[in-house]
């Protein structure tokens, strides 16, 4: 069964989601900064028997509004929560990759009776940044290497041979086109970019560098999904996940930070055995 389509209208944006709705239990997938709903595809399809499923485009990313201002994690929480109360469910089981496992650390604090399990896939920035570093994102934004696929690019051609240089598009097998071709447009101008825009951009990482991810206590049960060739690799990184989450289990897979597009098999099959037992 392949997911649906589905948007949801709010007072100040609409969401857009897939929707695999053939299973009971509530699942819920957020993708990472300049992504999209569709990464989730391969873990989706594998899941769909067991789980009602859904995968949004963030606010600012895929086929959601794209507002100039407001990426607080507060807004894009409040999306998610409006999203669930749409689909009837009270609480479901949220996996987050990236920079959305910082936004998943804080919905877990701030409401925790939402979340029923956890899953973190090779989260990013879970500390607030020091003010200081805001003078580098200019930088940063041209040696990230993922921010390179936002573009501008002459044709669709040079898009595509960007791309699949970048680690998350090494195969380039069809799941990994997929992906490619559901985040990016043409422009006004005739170019091609990213739909990932970037006011959301600037604004996103602003609020990373404002707001710690883990502060306190968190009990919910909570898996931290660590790539082989990730972005946390070495035990320091480790040490807030280990300090707050009192319900933690790490596990190794193989694959680089997007695993769930380089090495779907044993990515899929490790959250499902996770989910197997807290459903």
């Amino acid at each position: 069964m392949k997911p649906i389509r589905q948007s949801l209208s709010k007072s100040d944006i609409q969401v857009s989601y897939l929707e695999w709705n053939q299973g009971k239990e509530p699942l819920l997938l957020l993708h990472g900064l300049a992504d999209n709903a569709v990464v989730w595809s391969s873990l989706g399809d594998y899941l769909a028997a067991e789980y009602h499923i859904v995968a949004p485009d963030m606010r600012g990313h895929g086929e959601s509004s794209k507002p100039e201002t407001d990426y607080s994690f507060e807004s894009a929480i409040a999306d998610l929560e409006a999203l669930m109360d749409r689909l009837g469910w009270s609480k479901a089981h949220v996996v987050a990759h990236s920079w959305s496992g910082k936004l998943a650390c804080i919905w877990a604090k701030q409401n925790p009776a939402r979340l029923r399990s956890l899953i973190l896939v090779d989260p990013i920035f879970i500390w607030k940044i020091p003010s200081f570093f805001k003078l580098t994102f200019p930088l940063l934004y041209r040696v990230l290497p993922f921010l390179k696929g936002m573009g501008p690019f002459a044709s669709l051609e040079q898009a595509q041979m960007q791309v699949r240089k970048l680690n998350q598009y090494a195969v380039w097998n069809s799941l990994q086109q997929q992906v490619f071709q559901a985040g990016i447009e043409q422009k006004a101008d005739g170019s091609w970019g990213s739909k990932f825009t970037i006011a959301a951009r600037d604004r996103i990482f602003e609020e990373v560098m404002r707001v710690p991810g883990l502060t306190v206590t968190i009990d919910t049960p909570t898996l931290f999904i660590q790539p082989e060739k990730g972005v946390n690799r070495q035990q320091w990184q480790l040490k807030p996940y280990k300090t707050h989450l009192t319900n933690l289990d790490i596990c190794q897979v193989p694959g680089n930070h997007w695993a769930f597009l380089t090495e779907s098999q044993a990515f899929n099959s490790t959250v499902a055995a996770f989910l197997k037992r807290h459903s």
